[in-house]
């Protein structure tokens, strides 16, 4: 009888406990329900997971583990292919899209979407001309980063520069005897290739503290807000401070250098910039500008030309099909010309081909993020206004409905391939669409030209795990050797 006793209390405590499980669970589904209930069209169908947390531990738990798909793949497994969900992450009550057409949808609707990132992201980056300036200050402000990074005559005064800083790290990268983090070394060249643009040659004891303060918020982009010592959250922001102090002298001494009419790089352009009405950017505004503009730029810069190399690494017929194409533009350009044209870039169409599969399968941004200024209806559901719309871009990138096994890398994919319209967003759409995605482009085929040509990479730990927060690597940073296999071409 007393076991007996015994089992019934330990089921009905296990029945209590489930039962209160099930019930918190429920509480944001609830609360939401109550909030909603008289809308015309029902929300997505999805869950909004735990109060609070909603469902960032599963999304922790999938991107952590190298896995980042599952967290998607189990939305569409339980709630059906209609490419619309709703669920909570960071903070808020989001709805995820992964149908191209709705994305583009979205992406192009600024009266409807607005910018809405996780308030770690604007917290850390606090960019005024990207999350704050009305829509007429975000059109001067597009124009003015499009004039200094898009256009053929522009372009081409950067291609010398970004040739030297390419052509001297790799020489550097190779005489190390050691195994180096080759994502480390990436983001140096890239983050000298930016500065350079911007700042031209500066003290570089100040350039090393501010790509060090970068690497620290570039981990608390999509962290917990949580500002406490030893939180991601709490190092960005202390990071991004240390870069202000360290950025604002040097648009001090700008300033004063235009005064006495010395003009340089870019930078100067951006203080000068006028427009009609005479409007002007502020001291703050510049710096911010310069802060956001180098810390989307050369991370997501750096990781391409880091996984072009892994894949190609790995896929030896691909990487000689490469080689070949580098080979027989070196051939054909004439023999006094001493450095790569726009001409020669424009040539290298396969290498244009790999450069868009590394973006498709590893682009940086899971997600692009807006948020609902007013309530809408998409396909029969209501998005809220106030609600966050992530355009969920890694699952588009990887729907074989628009990519044929999409896990291989597979570069002649693009050839003569008819890209449906929202189907690849690595660099996002509508008003909001990079205006530096050319530059980065053309950054990535010189490295790739002069690696591919002169180099080549023993990875330490090939089957190395890897991890996707806040952006896909190697957990081990990609530690490898870089081998000299020719002189400089």
């Amino acid at each position: 009888m007393d076991i007996q006793y015994w089992v019934w209390i330990y089921a009905l405590l296990l029945a209590t406990y489930f039962c209160v499980i099930n019930f918190v669970w429920r509480l944001n589904e609830l609360y939401y329900y109550m909030k909603l209930r008289k809308k015309q069209y029902p929300l997505p169908p999805g869950d909004l997971g735990w109060p609070f947390v909603g469902n960032m531990l599963a999304f922790i738990k999938h991107f952590k583990s190298g896995h980042p798909d599952l967290f998607i793949n189990n939305l569409v497994s339980k709630y059906g292919g209609n490419g619309i969900y709703k669920t909570h992450l960071f903070g808020t009550p989001s709805i995820i899209i992964c149908d191209a057409d709705m994305c583009r949808r979205v992406l192009t609707d600024d009266e409807t979407f607005k910018i809405g990132y996780p308030k770690s992201t604007i917290e850390v980056v606090r960019c005024k001309p990207i999350w704050s300036f009305s829509k007429e200050e975000h059109r001067r402000f597009r124009r003015l980063i499009s004039s200094l990074t898009m256009g053929h005559n522009t372009l081409e005064t950067y291609l010398s520069s970004m040739e030297d800083i390419v052509i001297n790290s790799l020489e550097e990268i190779s005489r190390m005897t050691h195994p180096v983090e080759f994502l480390k070394e990436m983001k140096n060249i890239s983050f000298n290739i930016i500065i350079d643009i911007f700042l031209g040659s500066y003290n570089q004891h100040i350039i090393t503290k501010i790509g060090n303060s970068f690497t620290e918020m570039h981990s608390a982009l999509f962290s917990l807000p949580i500002n406490l010592p030893g939180f991601a959250f709490r190092k960005g922001i202390m990071a991004r401070e240390k870069l202000v102090k360290l950025v604002k002298p040097i648009v001090e001494e700008r300033r004063r250098m235009i005064k006495h009419g010395e003009r340089k790089d870019l930078l100067d352009v951006f203080l000068e910039a006028r427009d009609e009405d005479g409007w002007k950017y502020e001291d703050e505004d510049i710096i911010d500008i310069l802060i956001g503009i180098v810390l989307a730029g050369h991370e997501t810069t750096a990781n391409s030309m880091m996984w072009s190399m892994i894949y190609l690494t790995q896929n030896p017929h691909i990487l000689e099909k490469a080689k070949e194409e580098q080979e027989e533009i070196m051939k054909t350009r004439l023999s006094n010309q001493k450095h790569l044209s726009l001409e020669d870039i424009k040539k290298m169409t396969y290498l244009s081909q790999i450069t868009n599969e590394i973006l498709r399968l590893k682009n940086t941004n899971f997600a692009i993020f807006r948020e609902a200024t007013m309530d809408v209806n998409i396909n029969g559901y209501t998005i809220p206004k106030g609600w966050k719309v992530l355009t969920w871009t890694r699952a588009i990138h990887m729907d074989p409905t628009y990519y044929p096994n999409p896990n291989e890398f597979n570069p002649s994919r693009w050839n003569d391939h008819n890209i449906k319209i929202g189907s690849f967003l690595p660099f996002g759409a509508g008003s909001r669409h990079c205006p530096g995605s050319d530059l980065a482009k053309i950054e990535i085929s010189i490295f790739l030209h002069y690696f591919l040509l002169n180099y080549k990479l023993e990875l330490v730990n090939p089957k190395c795990p890897i991890t996707n927060l806040p952006s896909p690597k190697p957990i081990d940073i990609c530690l490898a050797k870089v081998i000299k296999v020719s002189s400089i071409a």
